[in-house]
C-alpha cells in the first residue's frame, strides 16, 4: 500500500507514520457529506476546513442518494461528486472517499437504496454473486465520476470500503478488488477497525473512533464506559461501543489489538453528535478537545473528525428511522451534528478547540510523528477513577510533550494537588515543573519538555503548546490554563526580555497571559489566555485573531458575518487591526411570531421500537402541536450573491417542524440548544409556520441534564421564545 500498490507522489504510509511530501506528519481529516451541503456552499466550506487546519476532507458517496430508483442514477446538482472533487482540487485539500456500498452515516438503509434491500435482503454485505453484481455496477458509476481524481497526483488519497463490518474480511477484500477493477485507486485503502472487526490482512488500513457520548445508546442508559474510556490515556484503540446498536443482543465484542503493520489512527473522533429522538446528548467543545488531546497523547498518527461540517438530508425520509428497521429515529432533514460548522455553516462549539488542536499538529506534527507514546507506571487508570491524574508522554528520548487531561463530561474528574512529573530522558532524569502545582478540574494540556523551537530549547513549561507563527522572528504561542500559573524554564545560558524588560532566565520565570518573551533574539513566546486562544486562526502562516470564521481566496482574506468582524493580524510584536469591507447589507432583524394554536398535552410515547421511543409522525404532531406563524421582514430583494439567510430559533418542546406553504422543509428534536435553518433558497413569499409538539416530564426521552432540568422545573414546555432573521455576508480584506 502506497509503495508497491497505488503509488502516490505526495503520500506514503509506514508502520509508524504517514509521510507527506517526504516528511513524517500527523494529518487531520474532517467529515463533510457533499450531498448534504448545498453546492453553492462547497467551496466556502472546504476553504474553512483548510483555514481551520485540516489537511483532508472525508465524504460518503451514499448510494441511496444517487440511485433511489434502480437504473435512475443522478450525479446532478448537489449530488455532483465530480464537481465537489474539482472544488477540493482548486482549494487544495485532499479527499478520503468513503464509497460503501453500505455506509451508515444515519441514512436510510445505511445507504443502500430500497431496491437493493428488496432484491438482496440478508445476502447484502456478503460475497453473494447477485449482490456483488449490483455493487460492481454502482462502483462503475462512481468510477465514471471520480477516476480522473485518482492516480499518482490525484486528490483522492484514501478510499474507505464498507463501514462497521465486523466479520466479513473476505467481503472487504472483494470490494477492494471490485473498486480497483472499476477504475478507482488510492494510496490508502481503509476500513473501520472498531468493534473487534476482522479485516483482511495487508489489504486495508484499520482506522478507529472515539466519541464523548452517543445517540445510539439504549433508552434510559447511563453514560456508558465505552464513552468514559476515551477520556483516559491508554494504548487500546478498539472501541466496542460505536455501532453497538446494530449488533445482536448479547453478542460480546472481542476487543482486538492494533495491527502492528499500521500506525494507530482514527477516522471518527466525535466532532459533535447527532440527536436521536429517544436520546439527545450535547457535545460541548471541551469534550471534543479532551478526546482529541488524549488520542494524540496515546500515539495517534492521523486524526479524523466526524462530523466537521454538518448538513441537511437532500430529500424527505432519507434518514435512519424505526420505519426502516433501525434502532434510532433521526430527524428527517437535520444533520447538523453539533459539528465544528453546523448545518447552515455557522461555527459550532467544537470549532475553536479543534482549530487549536489542528494548529498544534501543523506546527509540531513532523516532530511528533517520530515519537513514541509512554504511559506512567500507574496508568492506565480505571474509567471510574476520578482521582488519579491522567497523563502520558510522547517523546523521542531527547525531548517530549506531557499530555494531561482532567476533563470529562457528566462525571467531572477531580483536581489533583502537588503535581510534578519525573521523566527519564536519554541524558538523564528531569522533574517538571520545579515546584509542585495543583492541577484543577478541566485542564486539557500539552506541556513541552526539552523541546527545541527555532534553535531555542525550552526545558519545560506549564502552558500548552499551540503553534509557531512565522515572522521576522518566529512566535511560539502558548496557552495559559485557568488556575495554573504559566511558568517556563529555558536552557542554561539563555537571555531574555519580557515586554521590553530584561529578565534572568537562569531560573524558571512566571509569565502572565498577554506577555511576550523574547529569547536569545531568536524566538518570541506569546502567552495567551483561553478566551484569546479561542479567537485565533492560523491561515497560510499568518496568526490572526477573529470573532468571525475566515479563509483565504487568492490574496484576499474573507470572513462571514452579520456585522463588521473584529479581525487583527499578529505583526510579531502585537496584534494590529485589519479592515474588512462588504458591498452587502447584512444584519439581524427580529421576526414577528404569531401563535395561532395552543399545544395539547403530549403522549408519554408515540410508539416504540427495540425498547426506544419513536418520533411522532405528521398526524401525531398535528394532534398535539402548537402552531406559530412567522412574519419575515420584507427585504429579501436586498440580498446579493454570497449572502446567506438563516432563521435563528429559540424554542422549547419535543419536536419542531418548519413548513413553507405547509411543505416540511426542516425539523428538529429539542435538546436545549438554539436551532438555525438556512432559508436562502426558500421563496421569500412563502408562508412559514412552526409546528411545535410539547414535551413534558412524562415524555419518554433522554435529555442532557441541563435540558431535563428545564422540563422538570416547568412540568411541560411548548414555546417559541425568539426568532431572528440573520443575513450574513462575505467581508474581504487585502492580503
Amino acid at each position: 500500500m502506497t509503495n508497491l500498490e497505488d503509488w502516490h507522489e505526495r503520500l506514503r504510509i509506514t508502520s509508524r507514520w504517514i509521510e507527506v511530501d517526504g516528511t513524517p506528519t500527523v494529518p487531520v481529516t474532517g467529515e463533510v457529506h457533499f450531498s448534504r451541503v448545498p453546492r453553492d456552499r462547497w467551496e466556502e466550506t472546504l476553504r474553512l476546513l483548510v483555514s481551520s487546519g485540516l489537511t483532508s476532507v472525508s465524504t460518503y458517496v451514499f448510494w441511496g442518494h444517487h440511485e433511489p430508483v434502480k437504473g435512475e442514477v443522478s450525479f446532478e446538482g448537489d449530488l455532483d461528486v465530480a464537481a465537489f472533487l474539482d472544488v477540493a482540487d482548486r482549494v487544495g485539500i485532499d479527499v478520503i472517499l468513503r464509497i460503501g456500498p453500505w455506509c451508515h452515516g444515519e441514512v436510510r438503509n445505511g445507504g443502500h437504496p430500497d431496491w437493493v434491500v428488496a432484491e438482496h435482503g440478508d445476502r447484502a454485505r456478503t460475497d453473494d454473486a447477485g449482490y456483488l453484481s449490483s455493487v460492481a455496477g454502482w462502483y462503475a458509476r462512481i468510477a465514471e465520476q471520480v477516476a480522473r481524481f485518482c492516480g499518482p497526483t490525484g486528490r483522492i488519497v484514501g478510499i474507505q470500503l464498507e463501514n462497521e463490518l465486523y466479520d466479513q474480511p473476505d467481503h472487504i477484500a472483494t470490494l477492494k478488488r471490485l473498486a480497483r477493477a472499476a477504475g478507482m485507486s488510492a494510496p490508502l485503502w481503509t476500513a473501520t477497525g472498531w468493534g473487534g472487526a476482522l479485516l483482511p490482512p495487508h489489504e486495508v488500513f484499520p482506522l478507529y473512533s472515539g466519541y464523548a457520548d452517543g445517540f445510539w445508546a439504549g433508552q434510559g442508559s447511563r453514560w456508558d464506559d465505552s464513552f468514559r474510556d476515551h477520556f483516559r490515556f491508554s494504548h487500546q484503540w478498539d472501541d466496542p461501543g460505536v455501532g453497538g446498536d446494530f449488533r445482536e443482543d448479547g453478542l460480546e465484542v472481542v476487543v482486538r489489538e492494533v495491527d502492528p503493520e499500521f500506525p494507530p489512527s482514527t477516522c471518527e473522533l466525535g466532532g459533535g453528535m447527532a440527536t436521536a429522538y429517544h436520546r439527545r446528548p450535547i457535545a460541548r467543545g471541551a469534550d471534543i478537545a479532551a478526546i482529541a488531546n488524549v488520542k494524540i497523547g496515546n500515539g495517534s498518527a492521523w486524526q479524523g473528525f466526524y462530523m466537521y461540517a454538518g448538513g441537511i438530508n437532500p430529500r424527505d425520509h432519507a434518514q435512519e428511522s424505526h420505519a426502516t428497521g433501525y434502532p434510532n429515529d433521526l430527524p428527517r432533514f437535520d444533520y447538523g451534528f453539533q459539528a465544528a460548522f453546523g448545518a447552515t455553516g455557522r461555527p459550532g462549539p467544537s470549532l475553536a478547540p479543534l482549530r487549536e488542536h489542528n494548529a498544534f499538529l501543523a506546527s509540531f506534527g513532523p516532530w511528533l510523528a517520530d515519537t513514541f507514546s509512554t504511559l506512567p507506571a500507574d496508568a492506565p487508570v480505571a474509567v471510574h477513577d476520578l482521582d488519579t491524574l491522567r497523563w502520558a508522554v510522547r517523546g523521542d528520548g531527547r525531548s517530549g510533550v506531557v499530555f494531561v487531561n482532567t476533563h470529562q463530561p457528566h462525571e467531572p474528574l477531580h483536581p489533583v494537588p502537588d503535581v510534578q512529573f519525573r521523566l527519564a530522558l536519554d541524558d538523564g532524569e528531569i522533574i517538571v515543573p520545579d515546584r509542585p502545582i495543583d492541577v484543577p478540574t478541566g485542564v486539557i494540556a500539552r506541556w513541552p519538555v526539552r523541546l527545541e523551537v527555532a534553535d531555542v530549547r525550552i526545558e519545560w513549561a506549564t502552558a500548552s503548546l499551540v503553534a509557531v507563527a512565522a515572522g521576522d522572528l518566529p512566535t511560539l504561542v502558548l496557552r495559559a490554563h485557568d488556575g495554573i500559573i504559566p511558568r517556563i524554564a529555558l536552557a542554561a545560558g539563555a537571555t531574555g526580555v519580557v515586554d521590553g524588560t530584561a529578565v534572568d532566565l537562569d531560573v524558571p520565570i512566571d509569565l502572565v497571559p498577554g506577555s511576550l518573551l523574547e529569547v536569545d533574539g531568536a524566538l518570541r513566546v506569546l502567552v495567551m489566555d483561553e478566551d484569546a486562544i479561542e479567537r485565533l486562526w492560523f491561515v497560510d502562516g499568518d496568526l490572526l485573531s477573529s470573532d468571525a470564521p475566515l479563509w483565504r481566496e487568492g490574496e484576499d482574506l474573507v470572513a462571514r458575518s452579520a456585522s463588521a468582524p473584529s479581525l487583527e493580524r499578529w505583526t510579531g510584536l502585537t496584534f494590529e487591526p485589519v479592515a474588512l469591507q462588504t458591498a452587502s447589507s447584512p444584519g439581524i432583524t427580529a421576526v414577528a411570531v404569531e401563535q395561532r394554536r395552543e399545544g395539547s398535552p403530549p403522549r408519554t410515547r408515540y410508539g416504540s421500537f427495540m425498547g426506544r421511543s419513536s418520533a411522532p409522525d405528521d398526524a401525531q404532531i398535528a394532534e398535539v402541536a402548537a402552531l406559530f406563524r412567522l412574519d419575515l421582514p420584507g427585504d429579501a430583494e436586498e440580498l446579493m450573491a454570497g449572502d446567506r439567510v438563516e432563521l435563528e430559533i429559540e424554542w422549547e418542546g419535543d419536536v419542531a417542524q418548519l413548513r413553507a406553504d405547509d411543505e416540511l422543509i426542516a425539523d428538529k428534536f429539542w435538546d436545549g440548544l438554539s436551532w438555525c435553518v438556512d432559508i436562502t433558497r426558500i421563496d421569500p413569499d412563502a408562508e412559514l409556520t412552526l409546528h411545535v409538539a410539547p414535551i413534558s416530564v412524562e415524555s419518554a426521552v433522554d435529555l442532557d441534564a441541563t435540558a431535563a432540568a428545564r422540563v422538570a422545573a416547568a412540568g411541560q414546555l411548548c414555546a417559541v421564545r425568539r426568532v431572528r432573521r440573520v443575513v450574513t455576508a462575505r467581508w474581504t480584506a487585502a492580503g
